[in-house]
């Protein structure tokens, strides 16, 4: 089901993240620390907002992870099959193991996850508590504590405390992480981060953590500071910044998640990454990638950066439209431009898999296609470089192409399809560096160019007010 709207979609959520992290398995992005004495070896909790991106393969991702060696290891992760799993190693014994029956598969949703430690407990299942959106995860395949009083590994002078990696090169983290907190010398409840939303008794969402007690080796990772996003605010030392640049701080968060490409309705030959923003598709087949999140009324804007293209599209698709993962030029319920040659000298529109008329600027290599999909009044507009074609005007609601001609169901999805491409999407938190920086009228967004007067960026905060 390829409408997914995500966590937290409500307008005002009291307390506002402004940033997270962008994690990329290729790009082998991490964070870490060696840490000194703790507080108390026998007490700690770790807190994330995570939005998991890679949902549809069979990668392990690492939250975060201690390994002095192969037998020696404490690490929590998503498995490939998409259960969430806590591993503590010690020696040839698994000291330590939570497996979760439920499965993790939004690859729009932001989580919340807090693994709470206290192996000073009498009963053994008070040692570890995991806790996913404020309720306590009782139902495991596996579940094995630890002896009482035995020293957690990842709380140990001399230990490397990983963000994103187990310590080693294999099982990186695809996601992105707000509101990263790790507390030495206690056991915390849920409670202590988050709230259940008032009006809004389902939605748990994040609370000011800043007044915490975060012990000798403990830590507040915000990554507002996109020189440094290793930057500990509670003033400890800062985590070693391992590949990530400024361009990796996002601005979708867990009280405002915006819109990527779904993983989940793409064939497996296409390849997302950078946050599940860059779509990837080597010579054969062509294959598309379309937004989590599906639209049914309002104005929107997007922009879609050519960084190699071979016979590309960019447009709007209508739900109906079955299996997504195919060529969305070349069927119906599709609109959209399509370059239609390796040169990339012949643009065209297409409706339904014909070519209409009409004087199309041609695009290549390092240009941005922008779409203006006006869903109350039917219609979308397609801008190269800025420049919208064929004297469409966004902001008049008529004299743009017609949504009636790809079906009357009301929702669409905006996205791509590729042949020998690399196109990155940017919702208005983009994965490739913005020279200018424009964002809608509620401040949202990082976009090239400008957002026509009226058009939002696809995220939660603006879905909640107009869409």
């Amino acid at each position: 089901m390829p409408l997914i709207l995500g966590t937290n979609s409500i307008k005002d959520t009291g307390f506002n993240v402004a940033n997270s992290c962008r994690f990329d398995r290729g790009s082998t992005d991490f964070l870490n620390k060696t840490l000194g004495t703790p507080t108390n070896v026998d007490k700690a909790t770790f807190s994330t907002w995570i939005k998991f991106t890679d949902t549809s393969s069979g990668n392990d991702a690492t939250l975060f992870g201690v390994l002095a060696d192969g037998n020696n290891t404490t690490y929590i992760q998503l498995l490939g099959s998409k259960v969430i799993r806590l591993n503590m190693r010690e020696s040839t014994s698994y000291i330590g193991v939570l497996t979760t029956n439920r499965v993790f598969r939004d690859p729009s949703a932001w989580y919340h996850i807090v693994v709470a430690f206290d192996t000073t407990q009498g009963t053994d299942s008070n040692r570890i508590k995991l806790y996913i959106d404020g309720v306590q995860e009782t139902s495991f395949s596996t579940a094995t504590y630890p002896s009482q009083n035995t020293d957690l590994r990842f709380n140990t002078s001399g230990q490397v405390f990983n963000i994103g990696r187990r310590g080693d090169s294999v099982n990186l983290l695809d996601g992105y992480l707000a509101e990263t907190v790790f507390i030495d010398g206690q056991q915390l409840a849920p409670d202590q981060f988050g709230e259940f939303d008032e009006d809004s008794p389902t939605i748990w969402k994040p609370k000011d953590v800043s007044g915490l007690t975060f012990g000798n080796n403990g830590f507040y990772l915000d990554y507002k500071d996109s020189g440094n996003l290793g930057n500990d605010v509670n003033g400890g030392t800062d985590l070693t910044v391992n590949n990530l640049t400024a361009i990796d701080q996002s601005t979708d968060t867990c009280t405002n998640n915006f819109a990527t490409l779904n993983p989940i309705e793409t064939y497996p030959e296409t390849d997302l990454s950078e946050g599940n923003l860059k779509s990837t598709r080597g010579p054969s087949t062509y294959r598309s990638a379309f937004s989590t999140i599906a639209i049914t009324t309002g104005k929107w804007y997007a922009e879609f950066k050519i960084e190699k293209g071979n016979n590309s599209a960019i447009g709007v698709v209508n739900i109906d439209k079955s299996p997504f993962g195919t060529y969305i030029s070349g069927t119906e319920k599709f609109i959209g431009i399509n370059d239609n040659a390796v040169a990339l000298i012949s643009n065209n529109l297409y409706f339904n898999n014909s070519t209409q008329g009409g004087t199309w600027t041609s695009w290549s290599d390092g240009d941005i296609i922008g779409i203006a999909l006006d869903v109350t009044n039917g219609y979308v507009y397609f801008s190269v470089n800025g420049t919208f074609q064929n004297s469409g005007n966004p902001t008049s609601g008529s004299g743009g192409y017609a949504l009636s001609n790809i079906g009357s169901n009301g929702t669409y999805l905006v996205g791509c399809s590729a042949n020998q491409s690399f196109i990155e999407a940017n919702f208005g938190s983009p994965s490739y560096t913005i020279s200018s920086g424009n964002s809608d009228a509620n401040g949202y967004g990082n976009f090239e160019y400008s957002v026509p007067s009226g058009y939002y960026a696809l995220n939660t905060k603006n879905l909640s007010e107009y869409g």
